[in-house]
């Protein structure tokens, strides 16, 4: 568990790299235990390989790059099965985040 310094997070990458490194992994591997492999490495490489997460207002949550079911080539998944294994995904990450930094309330 790091030390959180919410200031620091402000520059993530500098200061926390390894620990969003290890929240990322853990959550992929856990969904890669619950889900479709092949739909969670497609939203692991083609999606959540350009989201950004941030801690605002006392929590962390993942801002993910726009229309993020366009991006999804190679897999085909109805958009509303997406769009529930993704919102699923993201909890997951937050989750990990919090788990890491020691914010789990």
């Amino acid at each position: 568990m790091a030390d959180f310094d919410p200031e620091k997070f402000e520059d993530k990458y500098v200061h926390y790299f390894p620990q969003l490194q290890r929240a990322y992994k853990n959550a992929f591997n856990t969904m890669n235990e619950e889900y479709d492999s092949t739909l969670i490495h497609a939203i692991d490489q083609q999606i959540l390989n350009e989201s950004e997460p941030m801690y605002e207002d006392g929590d962390f949550h993942i801002q993910l790059p726009e229309n993020p079911s366009e991006r999804l080539t190679g897999v085909v998944v109805e958009d509303e099965k997406l769009d529930a294994v993704l919102d699923r995904y993201l909890d997951e990450l937050v989750a990990e985040h919090r788990r890491i930094f020691g914010l789990n309330g």
